[in-house]
């Protein structure tokens, strides 16, 4: 099986879906590997690094002509599906519910695709799971971020001139992101709040040392694993219950997320005008409509002294780490999906089932 892999063109992207090392393994296991030229640049690898580890290193018509199997991180584009031949393979993460028509535009091509985001969160596929590989990165860049753009410091500090408190952090959203923001924040000194509206989340966020802040009505998980929708109700509740921790905060970080829907909003505008001058928040859902009501994705808004940095879970900032993560879970997804490197097809099973999406031109999900 010859498997390409494309070098990332969406604005700001500096992750590359296989590294070198994992480029090593896959040829070890009898596969194939044409990458595109330049693909690892921003991930500090090199053309080099890959033709050591076996792979052909092509320009980027080559690897679409080449290859029966191409991988990418983020969704194939309209230019990438002109290349595309009938009969190919294509994994990437889709984000088919919210793309319709780019799952229609690959089933008119006679291609099939798996989508890595529609993963199901069973334990046999946690070695897959490339969205919370990439949030726990996310979620302790978030706190990096957001200490460098705070006018305070976190930790407490004693000084011969006096003693600085330490700063206030609120997480919103105990997932995977939330979890590692909490425990980076504690591991920096601050003094750390969460909510969540899955009740057995508590636990641990109190593990990590933090203090979870109560909403009468709380919730379970729903059956994929991910928060269910908050009804409108608990989100009022939420806010009053969640008001005053807000309002003292130095730093307030935002996960919650719900998979092929906009994110919730949870902070309001209303809010942030009675928030703190100089506090700032950091909005990881941008990218699906951001859980803060004025923040735009890659931009940053100043609103009454407040500053709402709008990003994404995806961690391009430690660029090298992630694709790391990406190829690692690629490897195994891979090798879940193949035997004697040649698909296997088996629809019956559950990963297989979940994450293929179009099948020789046939949209299943």
């Amino acid at each position: 099986m010859r498997i390409g892999i494309l070098k990332e063109t969406q604005k700001g992207e500096k992750r590359v879906s296989i590294s070198p090392r994992i480029t090593k393994q896959l040829i070890d296991k009898g596969f194939e590997l044409i990458v595109e030229k330049d693909a690892g640049t921003y991930s500090s690898y090199k053309n080099s690094d890959y033709r050591e580890a076996g792979a052909r290193v092509e320009k980027r018509g080559v690897v679409f002509k080449d290859s029966e199997v191409l991988i990418k991180i983020n969704p194939f584009d309209e230019e990438d599906l002109k290349l595309v031949d009938k009969g190919q393979v294509l994994i990437s993460q889709l984000f088919h519910k919210s793309n319709p028509q780019l799952i229609k535009s690959i089933a008119e091509k006679g291609a099939s695709c798996f989508s890595m985001d529609a993963m199901p969160r069973i334990s046999r596929a946690q070695d897959m799971d490339v969205l919370s590989s990439q949030s726990n990165l996310a979620g302790y860049k978030s706190v990096i971020l957001g200490a460098y753009e705070m006018t305070k410091i976190l930790p407490l500090m004693m000084t011969a001139a006096g003693t600085i408190k330490p700063a206030r952090v609120l997480i919103y959203g105990v997932g995977v992101a939330g979890l590692q923001a909490i425990a980076t924040a504690r591991r920096l000194g601050a003094l750390v709040k969460a909510t969540d509206i899955r009740i057995e989340t508590k636990e641990q966020v109190e593990s990590l040392g933090a203090k979870f802040i109560m909403v009468e009505g709380a919730v379970g998980e729903s059956e994929n694993g991910y928060a269910k929708e908050a009804s409108e109700d608990y989100v009022q509740r939420q806010k009053e219950a969640v008001n005053k921790s807000l309002f003292k905060a130095d730093l307030v970080i935002t996960t919650a997320g719900i998979p092929g829907r906009k994110s919730p909003v949870l902070i309001t505008e209303e809010q942030v005008l009675q928030m703190k001058n100089g506090a700032v928040i950091i909005d990881l859902a941008a990218a699906q409509g951001g859980n803060c009501e004025i923040s735009k994705l890659n931009k940053t808004v100043m609103r009454n002294g407040v500053k709402v940095i709008g990003t994404s879970i995806a961690p391009e900032s430690v660029s090298t780490n992630a694709s790391e993560l990406y190829a690692k879970n690629m490897f195994n997804f891979i090798m879940h999906l193949t035997e004697d490197t040649k698909f296997k097809w088996d629809l019956e099973e559950q990963i297989t089932n979940e994450t293929l999406i179009v099948h020789n031109g046939i949209i299943r999900n």
